[in-house]
C-alpha cells in the first residue's frame, strides 16, 4: 500500500518531486506506516515529509472530498538486497488544493532532490494525467462542509453539545449543527439540509448564506465551511437528536462560559451585530420610504478598491453561483453599512482578501453613478486608490470570490463587470466621474 498527494494550485498545476531512488518526477507519496490512521493521513504525512507542506496548507476538493481521486496498480521488481520478492504497489492518490495561492516547498534531501509544478497535460502518470485533464479541477477553494446558524429572532442561538469521544471534531464542545459534503449531495445547501434532517429532524424553509469560515479537521486539513442562517422558534427538547448529547437555546452573553470554539463565538457575535444593524435601519424614519408627494429615492452606496502596481490592476473572479456578477471579474468591493465609505473599504479589504490598509493611505480615484435599468434602484460606486497596503491577496470569502489576479490595465479580462471596466478606463483617462444606464 502506498499513498500519494496530488496537490493542485490555482494555475492547474500539480506538485511533483524527484525521488532519489528512481530519479523520476512523481507526486509526493510513499508507503503506509503503522501510525497512519487512514490512507489520506498517509498521503498528508508524505507530502509534509517530502515537500515541507503541512496539512493546514491544504484542503480537500468539493468534488472528491476525502476519497481517492485515482488508484494506480503497478508491478515492482524483486529487490534481493531488501529481501523483497516481486510484488505490486497499490497507490491511492488523493487530490488536494492549496488553501492560499502560494506555498513554500522545502524538499527532504534524504528522499527527494527537487520539486516542480507541472501543468495537467505534463503530469508524468498517464492515468493521472488523463483524469486531471478531464476534470473540472482548477485549484479554487469551495466549501466542503456546511453549518447552520439557527436563531429564534429574539437573540438566542441553537447550539449542539457534541459527544465527548476521541477521534471526532471538537469532542465535548458546543457547536453548530452541520457536517461534511457527501457524493450524492447536489449542492452545499443540500449537504446542510441532509445533515439537519439526519441529526435533528429539522427541515427549515429557508437557508441564507452568511459567511465562509475555515476550521481545522481531525486530520489537520483546513476545512472551508459554508455558514447558512435560518430562523426557528421550536422546542429543542422535542427534536429527535441522533448525534451528540443535547440541543439548547443559548444567548451570546452565556456563550463565553461554555466550551465553545472562539471562531463559533465570533461568528455568533457577527450575526448578532448584523441583526442589530438591520433592526436599527428598519426603525429609522427613512426606512418607511419617501415622503408623500416627494421624488427622492434611496441610493445604494458601494466602495471599490483600486490597487495598481506596475500597470496591473487587482481584480477578483466572482464565484459562478454569486447572486451578483457570477463568473465575472470585479474590484474588491462591498456595500456600506453603518460606517463611512473609507471605513467600509478598509473593513472589506481585510475581510475579503486579508489586506491591511491605513485609512490615511486611501484617496478617491473615481465615482460611478449607475442604474441597471429604468426604475431600478440607483447605485453610487466610490472607487478608492490605496497608495500603500500590507499583505498578499487571499481568498477569504470563497462563496463570493474564487481567485485574485493582477491584470494589465490596458488588457482587462473578460467577462468583467461593465462599470468596473468603465471606472478603470476613467481613471486611466483622468476623468473623476462616470454615469452608466441613465437615459
Amino acid at each position: 500500500m502506498t499513498c500519494s498527494a496530488v496537490v493542485v494550485d490555482r494555475h492547474r498545476r500539480v506538485l511533483h518531486v524527484r525521488h532519489n531512488a528512481t530519479g523520476l518526477l512523481l507526486a509526493p507519496g510513499g508507503h503506509v506506516e503503522a501510525l497512519d490512521r487512514s490512507l489520506l493521513e498517509a498521503a498528508l504525512r508524505e507530502v509534509h515529509e517530502e515537500a515541507g507542506i503541512p496539512p493546514s496548507a491544504l484542503c480537500a476538493t468539493a468534488a472528491y472530498g476525502r476519497l481517492p481521486f485515482d488508484i494506480d496498480v503497478h508491478d515492482i521488481d524483486a529487490n534481493p538486497a531488501k529481501g523483497e520478492g516481486a510484488h505490486q504497489h497499490w497507490d491511492f492518490r488523493f487530490v488536494l488544493q492549496l488553501v492560499h495561492g502560494h506555498v513554500e516547498v522545502s524538499v527532504q534531501p534524504e528522499e527527494v532532490s527537487a520539486a516542480a509544478w507541472l501543468a495537467f497535460d505534463e503530469v508524468t502518470s498517464p492515468t493521472l494525467r488523463a483524469k486531471l485533464c478531464a476534470s473540472g479541477l482548477d485549484g479554487r477553494i469551495e466549501p466542503v462542509n456546511a453549518s447552520a446558524l439557527i436563531h429564534d429572532g429574539q437573540g438566542r442561538y441553537l447550539l449542539h453539545l457534541r459527544d465527548n469521544v476521541p477521534g471526532i471534531w471538537e469532542p465535548g464542545a458546543w457547536s453548530l449543527l452541520g457536517g461534511g459534503r457527501e457524493p450524492d449531495d447536489t449542492s452545499i445547501e443540500d449537504t446542510l439540509r441532509r445533515e439537519l434532517r439526519e441529526e435533528a429532524g429539522l427541515e427549515p424553509d429557508a437557508l441564507e448564506p452568511f459567511a465562509v469560515e475555515q476550521a481545522t479537521g481531525t486530520d489537520g486539513l483546513t476545512v472551508p465551511i459554508q455558514i447558512f442562517t435560518t430562523q426557528w422558534n421550536g422546542d429543542p427538547a422535542s427534536l429527535p437528536l441522533t448525534e451528540g448529547v443535547m440541543l439548547a437555546w443559548i444567548h451570546p452573553e452565556t456563550m463565553p462560559r461554555l466550551r465553545l470554539s472562539p471562531s463559533t463565538l465570533d461568528l455568533v457575535h457577527r450575526h448578532a451585530e448584523h441583526c442589530a444593524r438591520d433592526q436599527a435601519a428598519a426603525a429609522r424614519p427613512e426606512a418607511a420610504g419617501p415622503k408623500a408627494g416627494g421624488t427622492s429615492v434611496p441610493h445604494s452606496v458601494g466602495v471599490h478598491l483600486y490597487l495598481e502596481r506596475d500597470g496591473k490592476v487587482l481584480l477578483g473572479l466572482r464565484h459562478p453561483g454569486s447572486v451578483y456578477a457570477g463568473g465575472a471579474h470585479h474590484f474588491l468591493a462591498g456595500h456600506c453599512e453603518q460606517e463611512s465609505a473609507v471605513a467600509c473599504l478598509v473593513r472589506e479589504a481585510r475581510e475579503e482578501a486579508g489586506l491591511l490598509i491605513d485609512p490615511q493611505d486611501v484617496e478617491l480615484a473615481h465615482v460611478v453613478h449607475m442604474v441597471d435599468k429604468p426604475g431600478a434602484q440607483p447605485r453610487i460606486g466610490f472607487v478608492f486608490r490605496a497608495r500603500h497596503w500590507t499583505g498578499t491577496p487571499e481568498v477569504l470569502e470563497p462563496d463570493r470570490c474564487v481567485s485574485w489576479d493582477r491584470w494589465p490595465a490596458d488588457a482587462l479580462p473578460e467577462p468583467i463587470v461593465p462599470y468596473t471596466r468603465a471606472a478603470i478606463e476613467g481613471i486611466r483617462a483622468g476623468r473623476p466621474y462616470t454615469e452608466l444606464g441613465w437615459t
